[in-house]
């Protein structure tokens, strides 16, 4: 069995995307765990970690979720484990994951640094599991080159295996490739592949904001796979929303009061992906039924508009279990353009 380590400098470097991507092409049976989580999920009196969950349903894991993550906050994983314990639970966690499989993918923490206090960051993980350690790097050009060069110049990975560095999420590839590789080339690293921007892997569906708003669908439920494009508060008159070009577009979302009837029709005759019914106040039936004739999903949350277009903003794009062609294209951007080779040895 071959143990990965996946860091990253930065949060939503694209760490579990890369994961997926590299399992689904490995073509082997390939575990997975996490040992510090940091995205809680609280499901029936359980607490796991969303990552684990997604990747336990992705690749079809007998394994619980909740067993992939040592723990969530570090006072409690410091009372519990010292250094030498911590590295024999890890290894006792690997045991179980990787029994039968090829492959042990390992995520950590949100950042480089994250975990370190507790003997959980990236770094750790690797000499802990004497692993292979991924690091993925996402950002701006300037940002990017910033990261590898400070890895390089101060971080120390004397007897840790590194395969080298992902560069993740680049807007302008070719531009990237003919003008900034060759400074990064110049730091001596090894570059594991440059993976472009894809807008869609960063569209949410409408079934996924109701479940992280805990939003009361009243129609079109069948309609709760469509994705979001772009995001539109219905705080205007029916007639300046209607000579807006953002309203025109397929695929916005929403968010108004439920007694704005004009204004949740037009929403639904623009074939909009999705209208938000703030303050709890539901349409007239006649509405609601042309919803359902539409598929046009009414989510109903008890946050006035700004509360809820807050709480919009701070849900990031993650990947979800059951969105197949997103799955599709982060394997075939693996394919298309990482040297799996270099990872998996």
């Amino acid at each position: 069995m071959k143990t990965i380590v996946v860091g990253s400098t930065h949060k939503s470097a694209g760490k579990t995307s890369l994961i997926v991507g590299l399992a689904k092409t490995a073509g082997g049976p390939s575990g997975y765990m996490k040992p510090l989580g940091d995205r809680l999920l609280y499901r029936k009196k359980r607490l796991w970690d969303y990552d684990a969950a997604l990747i336990t349903n992705v690749l079809a894991l007998d394994e619980d979720p909740e067993e992939m993550t040592l723990g969530f906050e570090h006072a409690k994983l410091k009372y519990m484990y010292d250094a030498e314990s911590i590295k024999e639970k890890l290894l006792d966690m690997a045991a179980d994951a990787g029994s039968g499989k090829e492959l042990l993918f390992v995520e950590a923490g949100e950042s480089l640094t994250h975990g370190t206090s507790v003997n959980l960051d990236a770094i750790s993980l690797a000499a802990h599991l004497d692993a292979r350690l991924v690091l993925v790097i996402g950002g701006s050009e300037s940002a990017i080159i910033d990261d590898i060069a400070f890895v390089k110049r101060y971080v120390d990975l004397s007897g840790i295996d590194l395969a080298g560095f992902v560069i993740n999420k680049v807007r302008n590839l070719e531009e990237y490739r003919s003008t900034h590789i060759e400074d990064v080339n110049a730091l001596g690293v090894k570059v594991l592949g440059v993976v472009p921007f894809d807008v869609e892997l960063t569209k949410l569906s409408v079934g996924h904001l109701a479940e992280r708003l805990l939003a009361k669908i009243v129609a079109g439920e069948e309609g709760l796979s469509r994705k979001v494009s772009s995001i539109m508060v219905g705080a205007m008159s029916t007639n300046t929303a209607l000579q807006n070009p953002l309203f025109k577009r397929e695929g916005k979302l929403v968010i108004t009061g439920g007694d704005r009837s004009d204004l949740i029709l037009a929403a639904i005759e623009s074939n909009s992906s999705g209208v938000i019914l703030t303050n709890n106040v539901l349409p007239s039936s006649n509405i609601i039924s042309r919803a359902s004739e539409r598929n046009i999903p009414l989510l109903l949350v008890p946050f006035d508009t700004y509360q809820t277009a807050s709480q919009l903003e701070s849900i990031d794009p993650l990947l979800v279990k059951d969105d197949s062609k997103k799955i599709e294209s982060l394997t075939q951007l693996v394919k298309d353009y990482i040297s799996i080779p270099d990872i998996t040895g």
